[in-house]
């Protein structure tokens, strides 16, 4: 029980949330404009429109033209508010809980006319857990047991999001589905340039099939990869999601997102200048890792990086042995 509370709840830093929640809030525009625009349309064929268990559980009305149009012009500005206010932490959880709410919803009306999109789970998981985070500034310096816990639900949800893909293809295709054309089909239906010409190798496609399914099969493991081998592990799937946008032209983009910003250390992207701008030194690195001071003055480790030391203390056991005396 306490390795899995060191797990859960070992401090992160609460710039990396402060980041988090600007990348977050920035894509929704992006998305409600651009990548999944819900038009008026959906709301008068009410023949395809079919309530998901959710929607019917909570009663939610049947959308209207006028229902879409103030959600999704409702979201934009709350949004983009949040975002610019998400350097100094103000009104976080009233605008992330707004946000959330009115996010789902538009999730739910879209997804009742056909079509559920596994790649926003770890991202809706991101809104309903990044407003719970309290004192998350861009210039924070300190560490928190809050922003790990969210943090970790995003990276549980991300890595649920491969396994439980993997397990839906056992499940509906079977064994069969690495040995089958399922890729070439793909190709052969919205192909890219680069994926038709794989079609002269077929073998390339019925390979990567099994790559598919063993990636998703073992990625529960980058949970508890650290340091560089934790970066190789992301890098590795977030180029499996950009060989496929190359390929068949679909990208998980909101699910890269979480991958990248629940997975990596996204504070060094704004520590130093924050640092430099207030005149002081930027955080200790000892073995290429942040050193965070705690209330008593002492270094944090961060979770997921490598072990530290306080400054001018030796490490404990073998290298300690190997200090000069005297």
């Amino acid at each position: 029980m306490a390795a899995l509370n060191r797990w859960f709840f070992g401090p992160v830093p609460l710039a990396r949330v402060a980041v988090f929640r600007i990348a977050a809030y920035l894509f929704i525009p992006l998305d409600l404009l651009v990548l999944r625009p819900l038009g008026s349309q959906h709301a008068s064929a009410t023949a395809l429109y079919k309530p998901l268990i959710v929607a019917e559980l909570l009663h939610l009305p049947r959308p209207t033209p006028w229902l879409i149009v103030a959600v999704t012009w409702t979201l934009i500005p709350l949004a983009l508010a949040a975002a610019a206010l998400a350097p100094s932490g103000r009104w976080q959880r009233v605008l992330g809980t707004a946000i959330f709410l009115l996010y789902f919803e538009q999730l739910l009306i879209s997804f009742s006319f056909g079509k559920v999109d596994h790649d926003r789970i770890a991202y809706v998981v991101a809104l309903a857990v990044l407003p719970t985070v309290a004192g998350a500034r861009w210039r924070s310096s300190g560490s928190a047991e809050s922003a790990a816990w969210a943090l970790r639900c995003v990276q549980l949800a991300v890595v649920a999001t491969y396994f439980l893909s993997a397990f839906a293809k056992l499940r509906f295709g079977g064994v069969e589905w690495v040995n089958s054309a399922t890729l070439v089909r793909a190709v052969m239906r919205r192909g890219t340039g680069v994926g038709r010409l794989l079609l002269d190798y077929p073998w390339t496609l019925h390979w990567a099939q099994w790559g598919i399914m063993l990636m998703e099969l073992v990625s529960p493991v980058v949970l508890f990869l650290r340091g560089r081998w934790r970066y190789a592990a992301v890098g590795v799937l977030t180029a499996f999601h950009l060989m496929v946008f190359a390929t068949i032209t679909i990208m998980f983009w909101p699910h890269v997102l979480c991958l990248l910003f629940a997975f990596l250390p996204t504070e060094r992207l704004v520590r130093n200048g924050a640092a430099d701008a207030a005149g002081s030194a930027a955080p200790a690195l000892v073995g290429g890792q942040d050193a965070h001071r705690g209330a008593a003055g002492e270094p944090m480790p961060v979770v997921g990086d490598e072990p530290v030391h306080p400054v001018g203390q030796p490490p404990e056991g073998r290298d300690a042995q190997e200090q000069p005396q005297g």
